[in-house]
Formats: C-alpha cells, structure tokens, sequence
C-alpha cells in the first residue's frame, strides 16, 4: 500500500504567478548562463529547487512582525526579542547577529582558527571549509564511512561522527591544534542526513574529555530534531523544543543560518556560552558586519526571524516539511532514478554517478545532469559534486565521493502537484541519461567556483 503524506498545515493566503519558457527558450538560458544553474535569472526558471536558503515562505505572523520592525541603529527591540528566543530555544548564553550563516562562519574561523591548526567535522560544506582554509586550518572529515555510500539506506543517522576518527585526529596533532569540532545538524552534503542524540552525547564527552569545543553547524536543527524524534528510542514522546534543548546542551555554540529553519529570507548569528569568545566576536562583528545589536539585519528581519524559530518548533510544521522531501524521493527511488537514501530532511539527492555512468567525475557528471534537467522542465537543481568541492592547497581537484544534484525543496512554497513534476521530469531525463553530455571549464573562479563558475558542453 503506498505511504500517505501528510497535507498542508497551511492555507495560502497569497500567490506568485509562475512562467515557463518553452523548451528553445530554456536551452538559450543555460547557454547565456554557462552552464551553471546559479547564473540562471529566476524569471527564467519554472520550479526553483536551487535551494532552500532564504526561499521560504513566511507566515502571516512573520509578515506582521515585519511592520513591527524598529529600525534603530542600537539596542532594537527586535534585536532582545531575537535574543531572549534564541537564549530560551538553545539555551546558548550569548549572542551575536548576522546578515547570514557564513557571517558567522567568518567571525568564529577569525576567532578561533589560525595557521597550522586542524578542525574536524562531519563532512565539509562549502562556505565552512572556505573560512577555515582562508585562516589557515585545515578540515578533516570525521564522518561515519557509510555517509559516503549513497545506496544505504540501512543506516539511520548517516550524519554521525566516527568517534575513532575523531580520537585519532586528537593523538596525531594534539588536541591544543584542535579549536574546536563543528558538527552539522542535519549534514548537507551528506544528503541532508541526521545525527543521533547519542552521537552528539558521546562527541560531547569526548571532546571535553580533551579541552576542545563543539560548534554546531546548526542551520538545519529542527530537522535534525524531526529525525531523532521519528527515529530514536526513547525521543518519540518528547517535543520538537526539548529535542532541540537538549541537542544544544552537548554544543558550546553554534553557527546558524536563518535562511533555513527560521524560516526566514535573510539572517544568521553565531551563539556561545564562553565570555571570552562573546567579547571578540562583538568586537569584530562591527568591523565585518555592524552593530552587536544588528549584524547586518534590519529590526525587521529580526522580528520575522525570532517568530519563524518558535514556528519551526511546531510538529505539524516540521512533520509536512520532512514529508514533502520524502514524497519527492519515493516517486523517484519507484522509478529506478538512483538518489541518495535514507531521504534527508531538505531535498532529494541524485547520485549524478550512478545516473550518468558514462562520464567521469572530471567531466562533471553532477553539473551536466543539474543543466539537463532545467532544458527538460524549467526546474532549477544545484550541483553538489566536485564542482562544489573545490581544490585543495595545491591546486589540486578535490575528488569527492559523493558526486550529488540536489533538488532542494523550500519550506511552505511548493505543493505536491509541483513535486509531482518534479519527479516526471527527472524520471524523462533518467530514461535518456545516455544523450547527456559532460562539461568543461571556461571560467574557474579561485574560490567556491561553484556560485561563478562556467561551463560548455564537450564536443566528442
């Protein structure tokens, strides 16, 4: 008997008319935009899965807090709202705002990492391992194997860290090389996949056990949380917000991006407990971002964030999110389409490898398969593959094991109809998969090529 997902908990209030070009059309813009769905103009897009950052859609409470935006240059209102939500939430002592989850990126690698240092975690994102490089660490990954194998879906919490990993960083540099480990709830590039509380429990105790620090990546935590209420024993009965709290007590702090699980189009912050490590991040937040009141957002984005945190402890809000992913993933695991599994929590990932055998990774698998599928329907995917990956110190090519498009979806935008297309599309293209064509390189940029970059078809 199939699955039956869940409906809307949500009734719309207002409409964005949607155009396609038609087919012609569409080849011309992927043309103009070299090949990189990035550089692709919304107007030319039918359905946007390029991301779900900052492509929410916000309540009508949201909306109203909006209106309600002081715009003073200190202390806003707004700003003590956002604070004392994120304190009562997280249960973090301090607060740091800023216009988005890299801002906060960017102030604790100035922080805390400097030449010659090592910052582990479970598995690299891009905008983090471009921070850490740019202060001179280096990233290990310390993730559990099985997250790089994208066909099983016998593992749970494919996000966890492999705590023998993690302990043999510690004995090969020295734990005092180590600043801090940052741990993704849910991990992004894993496939959106989730960590355990025990997991988060035990790499706790480990690190203090060794003088370092825990740093969520946290921009997807309610998600994460969905999973561990959904999946782990003895979590089925508590509430979207104790799972939350109690995740974030095993953290020191953490960097958020707003643009996800506040819901919201614009924000971030990086939270602490450590006095020390408050007072330097306010110190450096005015020079790259504003006032330690403000970090970049307005009183306004500020409000709209506070309200869509506490929206996002709801359980029916997240259960519908979790949900629509998941019913992406099944139309396309049904076909045969070779996706990543278990189904994470913000999109369904193509293993691009698998789905265009013929061509090597230095062809671009994931980037030529993300181009394809826009000329075929209008629908905008990103690459998450080497593209993404970048290079290493040396210039060389990182060769991730994961060569990825993620049809990421955006919170309360789309309807199953929409997903429905979605699927019909890629399985059209999947049938076809053998006419798809690999790419090269006209412009590289020298650091995170994959916003910039662009491409044309290898002719064979």
């Amino acid at each position: 008997m199939k699955k039956k997902y869940m409906a809307e908990p949500f009734k719309i209030k207002s409409v964005e008319p949607l155009q396609m070009l038609d087919r012609k059309g569409r080849e011309q813009a992927i043309e103009n935009a070299g090949y990189n769905t990035f550089l692709i103009k919304s107007e030319e897009v039918y359905i946007d899965l390029l991301t779900d950052s900052g492509t929410n859609a916000m309540s009508d409470k949201q909306w109203a807090g909006i209106m309600v935006g002081d715009e003073a240059y200190a202390g806003s209102r707004n700003w003590y709202h956002l604070e004392e939500t994120v304190q009562e939430l997280f249960g973090f002592k301090h607060l740091v705002p800023t216009h988005q989850g890299r801002g906060a990126e960017n102030l604790l690698s100035r922080i805390l990492v400097k030449p010659g240092t090592y910052i582990p975690g479970n598995m690299y994102f891009t905008t983090t391992r471009a921070h850490q490089e740019m202060n001179g660490g280096t990233f290990v990954d310390v993730i559990i194997d099985e997250a790089h194998e994208p066909d099983r879906d016998d593992i749970i919490f494919k996000g966890n860290v492999d705590l023998n990993k993690f302990e043999a960083l510690i004995k090969k540099v020295g734990a005092d090389k180590i600043p801090y480990i940052c741990v993704g709830v849910t991990v992004n590039l894993a496939g959106g996949q989730p960590v355990s509380m025990a997991n988060l429990r035990e790499v706790n105790a480990l690190a203090k056990n060794h003088g370092i620090r825990v740093m969520f990546d946290a921009t997807r935590c309610v998600e994460n949380a969905f999973f561990i209420k959904d999946r782990e024993k003895g979590y089925e009965n508590k509430s979207i917000k104790e799972i939350i709290h109690e995740m974030f007590s095993y953290a020191d702090g953490c960097t958020m991006s707003g643009k996800k699980d506040c819901i919201v189009n614009i924000g971030g912050f990086l939270a602490m407990n450590d006095e020390e490590l408050f007072q330097k991040a306010k110190s450096i937040v005015v020079v790259f971002e504003g006032m330690p009141s403000y970090g970049g957002m307005a009183g306004r984005d500020m409000e709209a964030m506070a309200i869509g945190l506490r929206e996002a402890m709801d359980y029916n809000y997240i259960k519908h999110r979790v949900e629509q992913v998941a019913y992406l993933g099944e139309q396309l695991s049904e076909a045969g389409v070779p996706i990543v599994k278990p189904v994470g929590g913000h999109a369904v990932f193509l293993d691009a490898q698998a789905f265009l055998p013929h061509l090597t990774q230095d062809e671009f698998p994931a980037q030529a398969l993300a181009a394809e599928i826009y000329v075929d329907s209008g629908v905008r995917t990103m690459e998450r593959g080497i593209v993404s990956a970048g290079r290493d110190k040396e210039g060389k090519n990182h060769y991730p094991k994961l060569e990825l498009v993620r049809l990421t979806i955006p919170r309360r935008v789309y309807t199953y109809a929409h997903l429905d297309y979605v699927a019909e599309s890629i399985i059209n293209v999947y049938k076809q998969r053998d006419t798809v064509k690999g790419l090269k390189w006209v412009y590289e940029p020298p650091v995170l090529r994959f916003f910039t970059g662009r491409f044309e078809p290898i002719k064979k």
